[in-house]
């Protein structure tokens, strides 16, 4: 067996390690034999050299396999996830796992918690009061067999590798790179006990990939591993160059999610809720066709069972499940400070960055993952891209829980919209889809409805 130190210097001479020896490495890991600064080491050699679509595959399954795997088998059914890469009022998941889950689709979920300028599942499930994230293995299969879906957070059994070298990744600007990624992401999400996964890679300012060339190179690595994995994986990347939705901000982005479930919400979320859940419900088998899947997603919402699914989920994680109906039993601030436009115009462009560093100004986000966060502050989008607007017309809302709390990201709001003499073209929402079995690309027909 060759020496840990030797196993480091062969991939940063660019060599492909076997199976055995990343075992090795993450094993080593685990118990202590391999210090972290040794890892650092090993995390930057790939940062610079790479790995082979094998590698990836072994890496994934040692941090698999360096803790717990749910096991989910006494669940009936295709068990089905889906995993997004995080944008500005991303709150599909709400809305999007009872959805599926009423069409007769099992979806066991684990998420995270919102760092930076992107927001967490966990904390927008949390603005729910009483809502539990930490169910036990237990709890979350009974739910996920019962209810249909259940929404909890990493725990510590779960893929424990993933957490120590995340943790190095974020200190050692090595988070970068495609392969450690694929691995971090599917190890979390096969640990689930999935048979299926549906991925959300965002593209633009408001996403990790900032252009559609590397959102597609991690896509295709993604659906690559996952698939080598054994898992039916589909990808879709999707418009992040502006936020998703109306909203930025815990409470508020729930309460557009439960407006989806009651048949309303935002055009651009309703499309990508539905654009998702169509993948979900080929994967699960319950439909043959896209125009299939669509027809009983919309019969679910329009019968009220989205609805009925996401009360009961939240009453088995303890919350109150009188929030689908009554919205207003979420958090909320007293005062909502308003911007307004500085002159005629229409609205050509929202800069997602720049409301995302603003919520977590405001307290809605966090920078570092021991903060808290307040559920009730956010940002309302009034006036969405391709509106018209006129001189002094609400732009947008700020809920602060005092005025002058509104002072400190005013101005760096009121520059997100961009005003212009022309109405913009409308931007697509799925730009491309890839699957396992023969990845290909293509532009979508439907515009972006509300971009």
């Amino acid at each position: 067996m060759s020496l840990l130190v030797e196993l480091i210097a062969k991939k940063r001479d660019g060599h492909a390690l076997a199976p055995a020896e990343i075992e090795r490495l993450i094993s080593a890991l685990g118990t202590g034999e391999l210090a972290d600064y040794q890892m650092t080491a090993f995390l930057m050699a790939v940062f610079f050299r790479g790995m082979t679509d094998a590698e990836t595959v072994a890496l994934t399954q040692a941090m698999l396999r360096s803790g717990e795997v749910l096991d989910l088998s006494r669940v009936p059914g295709v068990k089905v996830d889906k995993h997004s890469t995080g944008g500005v009022g991303d709150k599909v998941s709400l809305c999007l796992a009872p959805l599926v889950a009423a069409c007769g689709v099992k979806v066991p979920m684990v998420s995270g918690r919102g760092l930076g300028h992107t927001g967490g599942t966990l904390d927008k499930l949390e603005a729910i009061p009483g809502f539990r994230v930490d169910l036990d293995a237990r709890a979350f299969a009974r739910t996920v067999r019962d209810v249909g879906t259940s929404m909890i957070g990493q725990t510590a059994e779960i893929a424990p590798a993933d957490k120590r070298m995340y943790a190095l990744r974020d200190v050692t600007a090595t988070i970068e790179c495609v392969p450690l990624i694929v691995a971090s992401i599917l190890s979390k999400k096969l640990a689930e006990g999935i048979d299926a996964l549906v991925l959300d890679v965002k593209v633009g300012r408001g996403a990790f990939m900032k252009d559609v060339a590397s959102a597609e190179r991690l896509a295709r690595a993604l659906v690559s591993v996952g698939t080598r994995s054994g898992k039916h994986v589909v990808a879709l990347l999707t418009d992040m160059s502006g936020p998703l939705g109306l909203t930025v901000g815990n409470a508020l982005e729930t309460r557009e999610a439960l407006e989806v479930l009651r048949g309303g919400g935002p055009a651009d979320l309703v499309a990508c809720t539905l654009a998702l859940g169509v993948e979900m419900l080929r994967l699960g088998g319950v439909a043959r066709t896209a125009r299939d899947a669509r027809a009983r997603l919309t019969e679910a919402i329009a019968s009220g069972a989205a609805a009925r699914t996401m009360e009961r989920m939240i009453e088995a994680h303890h919350g109150d499940p009188r929030v689908v109906r009554e919205p207003a039993r979420l958090p909320k601030t007293r005062v909502r400070v308003p911007l307004t436009a500085p002159r005629a115009g229409w609205v050509r462009r929202i800069d997602p960055l720049a409301l995302g560093l603003a919520a977590v100004e405001m307290g809605a986000g966090r920078t570092r993952a021991d903060q808290a966060v307040d559920a009730a502050v956010g940002i309302e989008i009034v006036a969405a891209r391709g509106a018209r607007v006129s001189e002094g017309q609400p732009l947008a809302y700020l809920h602060v829980r005092r005025a002058r709390d509104a002072e400190a990201v005013r101005d760096e709001v009121q520059r997100a919209f961009v005003l212009g003499a022309s109405r913009p073209a409308p931007v697509p929402l799925v730009l491309a889809r890839i699957d396992g079995g023969a990845p290909a690309t293509s532009r979508a027909s439907q515009p972006r409805a509300r971009r």
